[in-house]
């Protein structure tokens, strides 16, 4: 019986997008905090929706990279 190995390739693939989330997870929130910290200027909503899109970003990364690092060390169904 072979012995289950991981996925060398896929796991970099996870982690990298990994990288992603993590520089997206400090984006979303220092753009958010900046739309919302100058509400009388005309870039006001641009920023905030800019931030929530980003912030919903980082999460679907997240999600993504996770499963993917999950492919590689436990194998596809």
């Amino acid at each position: 019986m072979e012995t289950p190995r991981t996925n060398k390739d896929l796991l970099v693939g996870g982690l990298k997008t990994m990288g992603v989330t993590l520089f997206l997870l400090f984006l979303g929130p220092f753009i958010l905090h900046a739309g919302f910290s100058n509400p009388d200027k005309p870039l006001y909503i641009p920023l905030v929706i800019a931030g929530v899109l980003i912030c919903g970003a980082a999460i679907y990364f997240g999600f993504k990279g996770i499963r993917t690092i999950m492919d590689s060390l436990f194998g596809q169904k």
